[in-house]
């Protein structure tokens, strides 16, 4: 359970409540709030299910986001942007597919420090952004005031977020790996149901090779991350058109050391009878 008392104390301030106020919740002391806030105290199992009911999130987000979000708040809080400023290549594939002869709307899901929904919004597109780091959210949000574009930037974990009406493109990099595989199938069917008609969803995986070993900046917090089964995304949009479908293993020096990944990326196209 480490770091259980940052998310809980996250959660009470982003409600509004008041340690007592949660306290009275939970039928408890406020001092045991304090205790579990300052992680000199934890809460029962069996008080995980009410605690996360009353702080509108999940008991999978209570015990595992806490070092996600330790861990990405601290990558991102030097001076230096930890992914750089190229855009995604992905990025131009979007525009090549749909390009922005109007503001069309944009989702990027786990948008980092920005660089990519900056691009994306310097281009035309409407874009809205989170990310679960409050350091990355920092960032995004001095490099659209410095490119002098609105980005719509929130702070928020993908099991809480909640999609607002549709978006013409659903777009996430680098990810999924933090959705455990018994909920991957309705957060696709979620993304789906959120994509307009001739929308896209564009996204890219980290895929599990026995031949490839774990990235070194992976952090303390490997349990927390699961790559995905070659062609297991390909499978939730088989009812989709296509337009990108591959696998590929390539190299990358994020943090420093030398490495590789094997990724599927997928661009698919919500298309009925009416496209």
């Amino acid at each position: 359970m480490h770091n259980i008392g940052d998310v809980i104390s996250r959660k009470r301030r982003e409600l509004g409540l008041t340690q007592s106020q949660l306290a009275q919740k939970l039928n408890i002391s406020f001092q045991a709030i304090s205790k579990w806030e300052r992680s000199t105290a934890y809460p029962d199992i069996e008080m995980l299910p009410k605690l996360a009911s009353a702080l509108g999130t999940t008991v999978d987000v209570l015990v595992g986001y806490g070092g996600i979000v330790a861990d990405y708040d601290s990558r991102y809080r030097g001076e230096d942007y930890y992914w750089g400023l190229c855009p995604n290549r992905l990025c131009y594939e979007i525009m090549k597919l749909l390009p922005p002869i109007r503001p069309y709307r944009l989702l990027d899901i786990g948008c980092g420090e920005g660089k990519d929904s900056v691009f994306m919004a310097k281009c035309g597109y409407d874009v809205t952004a989170f990310d679960i780091s409050d350091e990355g959210i920092k960032k995004a949000k001095r490099l659209a005031e410095h490119n002098h574009v609105d980005v719509n930037f929130l702070r928020a974990d993908i099991d809480d977020f909640r999609f607002d009406g549709e978006y013409d493109i659903i777009f996430s990099s680098g990810v999924l790996h933090f959705i455990k595989p018994q909920k991957r199938a309705e957060l696709c069917e979620k993304m789906k149901a959120h994509t307009t008609p001739g929308g896209f969803d564009v996204l890219n995986v980290f895929v599990e090779k026995p031949f490839i070993k774990r990235a070194p900046d992976d952090g303390r917090d490997e349990k927390l991350r699961s790559p995905w089964r070659s062609g297991e995304l390909f499978g939730y949009y088989h009812d989709w058109l296509f337009h990108i479908c591959r696998e590929e293993v390539f190299d990358c020096k994020s943090g420093g050391i030398p490495h590789k990944h094997c990724m599927d990326t997928l661009i698919a196209q919500n298309v009925d009878e009416d496209i």
